[in-house]
């Protein structure tokens, strides 16, 4: 049984991991959230905020705000993007690839505001949620951003709010199953947050210069590590861990083999999150410029286009793509 499965029954280690989900978001945010509700139709159950703007990391305005947009299944919440001219694959092929692998990300331009908004959808059904959240995932991707600081924003009924936030517990609460080979001998609150985001970060190739994950850390400490702290203590009350003062230990770390299976886990997520930059061609509006954009934003590297390789980016962009992921930020730590 995984160290942490007796989380939901404990109700103050419950509300300690709440903390954050219920933070009442901008108003911009609820509007775009609002938008994102309406074109996916009412096969939206729920919507999470994340990533950049949730984290309060001060993101360029022109910068996308991201949501986990749950539905009940994807063939409706598809047809309802298509009717509204939202989508231009056809639902069904949405939805397949959907179903394949989990989650699909797509663009939504919002109109209205002080100035145009594109929202980043990750398309998941429930019942993708629960098994991305949960001990079983087959890859790092949901529960990688969903153990962050993020905000539960919009539910279209009680029963579809308790379903998700379950979820959203579930990813804080097996933080410490998949984390606890990369953790350091003797770690506090503060380090456990770190480790769990480099483990996180290196699951995927990702164009982040080396200070983002301290800089991840600060900006969600009043959330993020309290949640661990709350999660710590919990296990070392159980037993799994020893405390001194405000450091931890376990006091019977994985050996070889749990390590070794880890890492090739990780492996395998890893490529996983790389097979979904195929989907992210056929489903993101302006995928190519979002990319650059991404790249420039969180490396630093600027990224000039020739007219060829804008035309054509498939078949001509793989020397220049493959010159920057040999020499990208996170190979240089």
């Amino acid at each position: 049984m995984p160290p942490t499965a007796a989380a939901s029954a404990d109700p103050d280690l419950r509300a300690a991991l709440a903390q954050g989900l219920d933070a009442v978001p901008d108003a911009e945010t609820l509007r775009v959230a609002g938008h994102i509700a309406a074109a996916f139709g009412p096969a939206t159950a729920a919507l999470v905020h994340y990533g950049s703007w949730a984290q309060q990391l001060s993101p360029p305005a022109e910068s996308a705000r991201d949501f986990f947009v749950v539905v009940d299944g994807y063939g409706a919440a598809y047809r309802a993007l298509v009717s509204g001219r939202r989508l231009r694959l056809p639902a069904r092929v949405a939805a397949l690839l959907n179903h394949l692998l989990p989650p699909n990300v797509l663009s939504l331009a919002v109109p209205g505001g002080p100035q145009p908004r594109i929202a980043k959808c990750a398309v998941l059904s429930l019942h993708d949620l629960r098994a991305a959240c949960g001990p079983r995932a087959r890859d790092q991707w949901v529960r990688g951003r969903l153990f962050q600081q993020v905000q539960l924003v919009w539910a279209r009924d009680p029963q579809s709010r308790k379903a998700v936030l379950e979820a959203l517990l579930q990813a804080r609460a097996l933080t410490f199953d998949w984390g606890r080979p990369f953790l350091p001998a003797s770690f506090d609150a503060d380090g456990y947050a770190h480790a769990l985001l480099r483990t996180s970060y290196a699951g995927e190739i990702r164009p982040e210069e080396p200070g983002h994950v301290a800089a991840l850390v600060t900006a969600q400490r009043g959330t993020l590590v309290p949640v661990c702290e709350a999660l710590l203590d919990h296990l070392a009350r159980r037993g799994v861990l020893a405390r001194d003062g405000d450091r931890f230990r376990e006091r019977r770390p994985p050996g070889t083999l749990r390590r070794l299976g880890a890492r090739l886990w990780f492996a395998g997520s890893k490529a996983r999150a790389t097979l979904r930059w195929a989907k992210y061609v056929m489903l993101y509006e302006d995928w190519l410029d979002y990319v650059v954009r991404k790249v420039e934003r969180r490396s630093g590297v600027v990224i000039e286009l020739t007219p060829r390789e804008r035309r054509w980016p498939l078949l001509f962009l793989w020397p220049k793509a493959l010159r920057f992921l040999v020499s990208r930020p996170q190979r240089r730590r």
